[in-house]
């Protein structure tokens, strides 16, 4: 592992910040998805409670992580990984 690290040192650190990238804007689309879920599905009421913006949290939280975890596993496949 090391030796690879002397070869491209540059290597790790752009992962890291696709990975960094893709956790950001995953967790923003979930976020932001979920609540507009809860403001705009028919049927339920028309008010954003704690009880949605907890849910909205924790769906941007697991979309964060789908989308770190799929990078991460795309890499490891083409070998340009960690």
């Amino acid at each position: 592992m090391l030796i690879e690290q002397q070869k491209d040192p540059q290597s790790g650190r752009s992962l890291e910040t696709r990975r960094r990238r893709a956790g950001i804007t995953g967790f923003l689309v979930g976020l932001v998805a979920a609540s507009a879920f809860f403001a705009f599905f028919p049927g339920l009421p028309h008010v954003i409670d704690w009880g949605a913006i907890l849910a909205s949290l924790a769906v941007g939280g697991l979309a964060r992580w789908g989308c770190r975890s799929w990078i991460t596993g795309r890499a490891e496949r083409t070998g340009r990984g960690v």
